[in-house]
Parts: C-alpha cells; sequence; structure tokens
C-alpha cells in the first residue's frame, strides 16, 4: 500500500471519531455526551481481546474477530449512525454498498482481506462473525447502561432487554454475559422505580 493510500483511508476512517452514536456518555461533573462510533469500535475490540484464551474460545480465531469489530462501522463514516430503531433494510443496504464501493478501491491484499471479512460479518455463519455479532450487541447494551436513565427514550426500557437476545444463543459464555447485563438493565431500571422519577 502506497503511504498516501494509507492516509486517504486513515482520513475517511477518522470520521467515525466525530461520527456520533445513539448513547450518551458521562462526561464528568454533571456534563454528557454522545458517544462516537470510533469509541464504540474500540472497546468492542477490547472486549474480543479479553476473551482470547478463554477455553469456549479456544477454536475462535479471536485476531479475525479483532479485525471485524474494528472495521465493522466504516460504512457509517459515510452515512453516519442510524439507530436501530430507525435504521430500515434500505439504509443498511445503502450503508453496506457504499461501505464496498470504497474496499474495492484498495490495493491487495487489503482489498481481497476486507471483502472477505465484510462478507463472513454479513453471513453470519462462522464461529469468528457470530463473536464479533454478539460482541457488537453486548457492547451497546453495556455502553447503554452505563448512560443516564434520563438520556433513554421510553421504548428502550423494553429494547434494551430484547436487543441482540438471538445473537447470544450460540455461545454458553455470552448467554451468562447477556444474563448479567439484562440483570444490570432490570437493576438500573427498578432503581429509577424506587425513586419515583418518571420514565
Amino acid at each position: 500500500m502506497k503511504q498516501e493510500e494509507l492516509i486517504e483511508i486513515l482520513k475517511q476512517a477518522g470520521r467515525l471519531r466525530t461520527t456520533m452514536r445513539h448513547c450518551w456518555l458521562d462526561a464528568g461533573e454533571g456534563k454528557r455526551r454522545r458517544e462516537s462510533v470510533a469509541e464504540h469500535s474500540w472497546r468492542l475490540a477490547l472486549m474480543a481481546m479479553l476473551l482470547d484464551g478463554e477455553p469456549e474460545f479456544q477454536e475462535t480465531d479471536m485476531n479475525k474477530v479483532i479485525r471485524m469489530c474494528l472495521i465493522h462501522d466504516l460504512g457509517e463514516s459515510f452515512t453516519g449512525d442510524i439507530p436501530v430503531f430507525l435504521k430500515s433494510e434500505e439504509d443498511a443496504g445503502s450503508e453496506i454498498d457504499i461501505y464496498r464501493k470504497w474496499i474495492r478501491q484498495f490495493p491487495d491484499p487489503q482489498r481481497s482481506e476486507w471483502l472477505e471479512l465484510v462478507r463472513e460479518m454479513e453471513e453470519l455463519k462462522t464461529p469468528e462473525a457470530k463473536t464479533y455479532k454478539a460482541l457488537d450487541k453486548l457492547e451497546a447494551l453495556i455502553a447503554h447502561n452505563e448512560s443516564d436513565l434520563s438520556t433513554w427514550l421510553p421504548l428502550e426500557y423494553e429494547l434494551q432487554l430484547t436487543y441482540g437476545q438471538e445473537n447470544m444463543k450460540f455461545s454458553p459464555y455470552f448467554t451468562e454475559l447477556r444474563k448479567q447485563v439484562d440483570a444490570w438493565t432490570k437493576e438500573k431500571i427498578s432503581e429509577e422505580d424506587r425513586s419515583g422519577d418518571p420514565c
């Protein structure tokens, strides 16, 4: 890859640092700010790295999972982030089409590798793709639980307990982790109920 090609790819990818997601973060001193797509992708990759060495994932190529995590939302550097409850099939299709068109401009071997990773992530058949997708859903749930309930929309109280359930079923580890995240969600909501604050 030529140096100028690398720079151009990094400039496009760098847009994820200022592409905001729906979730709000505690910025300290009583302030809040939106989470960037780059922050989500970074923590997703960290989650995959932390699972490397877990007995259940010994046969899973966690290096590939980390790579999937790092590139999975790069299409949003073109389209922006659309929350799951607003995203249509047309939106998703447009995002992946733009993303693929961009990747096809890469030199090889990067072009071939990235197109193959994108195909694998879409098909969700391999252990690596299933692991990446489960982590993607779980990171969003964890980030949402970390945000103040005042930033939640009414529909998110139920969505937080149903989002991504199907993506966990292939794995005993993720099934148990999801139970713990759901317990955290329920406790968070029940604390608000006990305080008398409206939803």
